[in-house]
């Protein structure tokens, strides 16, 4: 083990992604009935964790090259599976945003989940995603890539699960499991036919491979696009982007981790992660970008019907989510993974502000909230407009920077469809956006009053006044105004962060596609007068979508009500979410249940059981006959004995 301790890089690494497992052992099998011990060993697990990945972040930010540790674990022919770390710009950065937001999400949650029953046992699955994410985000190679990315969807699936005792609770984290899984199944033949085709997994070497286009076009077409299913349903991309929202029946705290800043991340990650090799099939390309922008409409239109506050930034995430596999599609890495970045700080903090005035109110209604006082929680609804102007792309909050980014690579585009497609997104984010802030700041009727904060909430939590309500708030409070400020500061940060992601260790440089350049395509897009009229129009939508939202929902006298309540059959449409789950439903009725199933269910019967039944039937029946030979008399067992054997010898003489 001297190895280890002499290579500070390598102890940083395994030390910070190994502990959170150890936490989840240690308090599942020791500590499970004193939560203050389990979540002390997690969040101070995970503090470390983040310690290590700030050091890793600082200590190889100016590295001439990726770092790479790995040693053969698999070797079949001329495969070679390696399991290690990979330590270049985008592990890195990925790796300090995994570490900061579950440790600010732990911190949060002592005060979000004070009381409940489950406490060490939700803290023991918090550990085990925190170890599958940031064993995920460093993989050297696609096929252990995978397999942490299965134990991510296991992770998600206990914390949407977490209060299994709701019926609503375990269907949702069942969905979100069969949806994910079935679309993995595309992910897994992808690497499939990537390791018969190429023979070779790592990432490394498959960026190389894509930037030399040293593959047949057909190969990296075909696993390219079957890959890109793991995207559709860990990203929750179109068609299986249902399952995201039902995903916030779990605790407040697991929406702000896995489903919006980290865990649905993975997939527009991974997409990022092997960039070079998708770039380098135009038709991978240009499905990826079709499939992400119909997702960032189609979830925009949710997002405005909604009235469940979870929703209404569950939808918000999906949408987003389009906008960077829409940038990568177009070609622009930096924007995309840069999106990816300030969305995970001011989507965590949307959600963290909302767990407030849902613990504070015991209800997800955002009208509820409005009319017993949510704007009188000042320092939330401060700090959720915050993240509210974010999303929506106004200066000088860190949204703006990072979607202003993606436009210019859409500009860049030929077709202007997907630059149109994006603009109409941003004008629908910031309308759905502020209607939420003014539907709690301004309720309709005036504000009724709260009475108290005492009892328990609908999720068992012992609620108390007095000096423990007030530990219980700033534990939640601290970590909101800490991603807060990182929302109004991180963009200012976008050169430093170009210059780092697109730098010499960089596994995408000098990577382009579809006419847009890899790591210029901010600057590209930033010279000219068509920049400045893009700017121009892209904040006067923004501001345009707010402006719409007042008028319609915060203004004095406003009924509250939207343009589209005179519109009913579109507001049905997007309130059931345009009929997919209903469509889904029926093709499992109609083609799995009534098809598949039933005839799964008479080859059973007929097949598997008649066969069984049969057999048994024959045992039965010459057991019977054979009965007859053994009459229980002595002496005609011993007559037929002497016969048989008198026939015998008859047979043997003559």
């Amino acid at each position: 083990m001297d190895w280890l301790f002499k290579d500070p890089v390598l102890l940083a690494v395994a030390l910070g992604t190994g502990l959170p497992f150890l936490s989840m052992a240690v308090i599942l099998i020791f500590t499970r009935g004193n939560p203050r011990a389990s979540c002390t060993i997690s969040i101070s697990a995970v503090c470390t964790s983040f310690v290590c990945a700030v050091y890793l972040l600082a200590k190889l930010f100016h590295a001439s090259a990726p770092v790479q540790y790995q040693t053969a674990w698999l070797l079949a022919d001329d495969v070679l599976i390696p399991f290690g770390y990979l330590l270049d710009p985008l592990s890195l950065l990925m790796l300090t945003i995994v570490a900061t937001i579950s440790m600010l999400v732990q911190i949060y949650s002592l005060g979000y989940m004070a009381g409940d029953p489950g406490f060490s046992r939700y803290y023991a699955f918090h550990s085990l995603f925190a170890w599958a994410m940031m064993n995920m985000v460093i993989a050297p190679s696609m096929f252990q890539l995978f397999i942490f990315w299965e134990l991510v969807g296991l992770a998600s699936y206990l914390l949407i699960g977490f209060y299994y005792e709701k019926y609503s609770a375990s269907q949702a984290g069942k969905k979100a499991f069969v949806m994910t899984r079935f679309a993995d199944l595309g992910f897994l033949m992808g690497l499939l036919i990537l390791v018969v085709g190429y023979g070779n997994l790592n990432i490394l070497d498959l960026c190389e491979a894509g930037k030399t286009h040293a593959l047949p076009n057909m190969l990296v077409t075909v696993s390219a696009m079957l890959i890109f299913c793991g995207v559709i349903g860990k990203s929750a991309q179109f068609p299986l982007l249902t399952w995201l929202p039902d995903a916030m029946e779990g605790p407040t705290p697991v929406s702000a981790l896995l489903h919006s800043a980290t865990m649905v991340a993975a997939g527009v990650y991974m997409f990022s992660r092997i960039f070079p090799f998708f770039a380098s099939s135009p038709d991978a390309m240009t499905m990826a970008l079709t499939i992400g922008t119909i997702t960032m409409l189609l979830a925009s239109t949710m997002a405005m019907v909604t009235y469940d506050l979870k929703q209404v930034w569950a939808y918000s995430t999906v949408s987003q989510l389009g906008f960077m596999v829409m940038s990568l599609a177009a070609g622009g890495y930096f924007a995309g993974v840069f999106h990816l970045t300030t969305h995970a700080g001011f989507k965590a903090l949307l959600f963290l502000c909302s767990g407030i005035f849902i613990h504070e109110f015991h209800s997800n209604d955002m009208r509820v909230i409005g009319k017993h006082g949510g704007r009188n929680l000042r320092i939330p609804l401060v700090c959720m407009t915050v993240g509210a102007l974010a999303l929506s792309g106004v200066f000088p909050f860190s949204g703006f920077f990072s979607k202003e980014a993606i436009l210019g690579v859409l500009a860049n585009s030929p077709n202007k469809i997907w630059l149109y497609a994006g603009l109409l997104g941003a004008l629908m984010t910031a309308y759905y956006s502020f209607r939420l802030i003014f539907f709690v700041v301004f309720p309709k009727g005036g504000v009724e009053e709260h009475h108290g904060h005492h009892g328990e909430d609908d999720h068992g939590h012992e609620e108390h006044g007095g000096e423990h309500h007030g530990y219980i708030f700033w534990c939640m409070a601290v970590p909101v105004m800490a991603l807060a400020t990182v929302t109004l500061l991180l963009g200012f940060f976008q050169s430093a962060l170009e210059g780092f992601l697109m730098g010499p260790s960089s596994a995408v440089q000098a990577v382009a596609a579809h006419g847009a350049h890899a790591g210029g395509e901010a600057q590209a897009a930033g010279h000219g007068a068509g920049h400045y009229v893009l700017l121009f129009t892209a904040v006067s939508l923004g501001l345009g979508g707010i402006f719409w939202a007042y008028m319609e929902f915060g203004r004095r006298g406003a009924a509250q009500e939207g343009f589209l309540s005179k519109l009913p059959q579109i507001q049905e449409l997007f309130a059931r979410r345009w009929y997919m789950d209903d469509f889904l439903r029926k093709s499992l009725d109609n083609f799995i249940y009534a098809g598949l199933t039933s005839a799964f269910t008479k080859n059973d019967r007929r097949i598997i059981d008649g066969g069984i039944d049969g057999i048994c039937f024959f045992t039965v029946a010459g057991g019977r006959v054979f009965s007859f030979l053994q009459s229980g008399m002595l002496q005609h067992n011993l007559l037929v004995m002497v016969a048989a054997v008198g026939l015998v010898v008859l047979y043997f003489l003559f």
